[in-house]
Order: C-alpha cells, then sequence, then structure tokens
C-alpha cells in the first residue's frame, strides 16, 4: 500500500476535473494515521480555496462550536481529519456552491479510509456525504439526521452554514438532544488514548 504522504501529495496535486472548476484546482484535505474523528463535508467553498485551510469560515465556526473543540485543537490535533466528497471548490449555483464534483470521493476517499484504521466516528454533514456513505431508507436530510445515533459509527449532520439558520430554528430538537450527546461522544474519543 501507498505510504499517506505519497498519497496526500499525490491529491494535493491531482487535476482530474480541472477544466470544470472556475478557481482551478486546489484540493484540500487533511488526514493521519492517528485519526479517530473523520468530518466528510461537502466541497471547500471560496474562502477554504482562498486559505488552503478546511472550514476555515462561518461553518467551521459553528461545526466547532457543535464539536465544543477550539481552533487550535480542529486543525493540530491528529485525531481529527477531514476528507470533503469534493476537494476542491466547484463553483457558485443559483442558490449557493454548486455540488461537490464526482470524481473526487471514488477516486480517493477508499484509499485515504485505508490509512484511517483507527476511526470511530464519521460525520457525514450534509445530503452529498450521506447519500455516498449511506443506504438507508431515508427521504430528507432532516429524517437521516432525526434517525442518526450518536452512538453508531456514522453520524448524519446538517450543514452548519449560516445558510442553514431556517432548518436549525424549524428543529430545535438538534440543539437539545443531538449536539450535547455529539459532544459527549466527541470528548470521549478525544479522551480515550
Amino acid at each position: 500500500m501507498e505510504s499517506l504522504t505519497a498519497l496526500l501529495a499525490d491529491i494535493r496535486a491531482c487535476t482530474e476535473c480541472s477544466a470544470a472548476l472556475p478557481l482551478g484546482p486546489r484540493p484540500v484535505v487533511v488526514a493521519d494515521t492517528a485519526a479517530k474523528i473523520l468530518i466528510i463535508g461537502q466541497a471547500p467553498g471560496t474562502r477554504v480555496h482562498q486559505s488552503g485551510i478546511p472550514w476555515n469560515d462561518p461553518s467551521g465556526d459553528r461545526l466547532r462550536q457543535w464539536l465544543a473543540i477550539d481552533r487550535e485543537q480542529f486543525y493540530a490535533d491528529p485525531r481529527v481529519a477531514i476528507m470533503p466528497m469534493g476537494f476542491c471548490y466547484p463553483g457558485k449555483g443559483r442558490s449557493g456552491d454548486l455540488p461537490p464534483r464526482k470524481e473526487c470521493a471514488p477516486l480517493w476517499h477508499d484509499r485515504l479510509l485505508a490509512h484511517m484504521p483507527k476511526v470511530k466516528l464519521v460525520l457525514l454533514i450534509g445530503q452529498y456525504a450521506q447519500a455516498y456513505y449511506l443506504n438507508d431508507e431515508f427521504k430528507t436530510l432532516t429524517e437521516r439526521v432525526q434517525h442518526s445515533s450518536v452512538h453508531d459509527r456514522f453520524l448524519s449532520l446538517p450543514h452548519p452554514s449560516p445558510r442553514n439558520q431556517l432548518w436549525l430554528k424549524r428543529n430545535p430538537w438538534f440543539d437539545i438532544d443531538v449536539l450535547p450527546q455529539l459532544r459527549a461522544r466527541v470528548q470521549a474519543i478525544l479522551e480515550d488514548k
């Protein structure tokens, strides 16, 4: 098996779908063999594309709040890995960013996961990650999040984007029931040596 260092270098040099990327390729991914928590989101936005730092925007601020992890630990702790569905900014659509490019996950995900055998919790953020990884009967993100358990390996979450404020307001159970359990699970995983 290729080394994780070599794999990450290959991912960061990827130009598979460069012709379709309005800002060009700039794959954003964080992986380590020590990873215990894996965050699978959609794709980088423009701020993340510019900085090369995943979740370096208001969505990331909210995600870190949900997890009760400060910015320093989020970026410095090798036990936290970040692997989006699409590694590059896909461009702007009518009501936000375009969906993640479909090339990335089949090309890179299994190879990256092979290097992260210690992962105990996979956070599937948004419908694209959930549709790719879950084969369930739920038709909506809300149903999937409602029926997801923080005790399972895969946990479905809504996207923490400020654009999702209405969803969060309509689903107060998420703040009341899900987030305290999520924070406790994350803390337990990170405290487990």
